[in-house]
């Protein structure tokens, strides 16, 4: 099986990575969370900084976790991460999601977050989990569905971002709109009992407006994403500082509000 040609669309810059490492398996993991034993192997997918990784091994504390992404240097957080948190269930490797460096059914389960959405063959990406995963074993994916975000007050400048944000990801091989296909596409790699449900992440408070409005300012014109957006003809620099300024024009609102929209599916292999 190839190895994935999409483009990673957002990188790993600072603004990027504080929105990674703020992710826990309590408000990204959720629908997975009552499924887990205390001695099961975890293989989690595309861990980037380790966050969510780190939160699964103490989930499985009698068992082991695996965390597997395409970039050694986001490896290299991840590890600092674990460290930090005393975990001795816990190993790394690189690798793509397309071609699982594993044996058939080597993991009881197989976890994906925000990783679909960026990969060239969705399809084959779950067709290579299943493999992985044992008999009777768990499939998790979850991922953002960004047509679906919702934002108040009403902003035709973060709707500018998010028709061009859209437009580059796409252009870069991924599917932003991924949450709501996670069904379709895991029935399309051979899953038959497949439990589809929904999440939200949701930001409001005056800190929670602030950093995530400041977060995606910053990436709109200082990440990978920005170099893209240009490089790709997308968009010029002056369009991403004004979607920059839209960004911070609604962190400042007070009756502010934004709700991310995630599709799940939980798939027994």
């Amino acid at each position: 099986m190839p190895q994935d040609q999409a483009v990673y669309t957002h990188g790993h810059h600072a603004s990027v990575l504080r929105s990674h490492t703020w992710r826990t398996a309590a408000n990204s993991a959720a629908y997975l969370i009552g499924s887990l034993r205390p001695d099961m192997s975890v293989l989690d997918v595309g861990c980037g900084p380790g966050t969510i990784t780190a939160d699964l091994a103490e989930l499985v504390p009698q068992g082991t976790v695996t965390g597997l992404d395409r970039e050694p240097g986001i490896l290299d957080r991840a590890r600092e991460t674990v460290r930090a948190r005393g975990l001795g269930n816990v190993d790394f490797a690189q690798g793509d999601v397309l071609q699982l460096p594993y044996p058939d059914g080597a993991f009881d389960v197989v976890h994906a977050h925000q990783v679909l959405q960026h990969v060239s063959d969705p399809v084959a990406a779950l067709t290579e989990m299943r493999r992985v995963c044992r008999p009777g074993g768990l499939v998790a994916a979850r991922d953002a569905d960004y047509a679906a975000m919702t934002w108040f007050p009403e902003s035709a400048g973060l709707d500018r971002w998010l028709d061009l944000y859209r437009r580059v990801a796409r252009a870069n091989g991924g599917e932003p709109d991924a949450g709501r296909k996670l069904k379709s596409w895991a029935r399309q790699a051979g899953f038959t009992r497949i439990t589809a449900t929904a999440s939200t992440w949701c930001f409001a408070s005056e800190e929670e407006r602030e950093w995530w409005g400041g977060l995606w300012a910053e990436r709109t014109v200082a990440s990978t994403y920005a170099d893209r957006a240009v490089a790709g003809g997308h968009a010029e620099p002056r369009d991403l500082r004004d979607a920059a300024a839209a960004w911070h024009e609604w962190s400042a609102a007070e009756d502010a509000w934004f709700a991310v929209l995630h599709g799940e599916v939980l798939c027994v292999a």
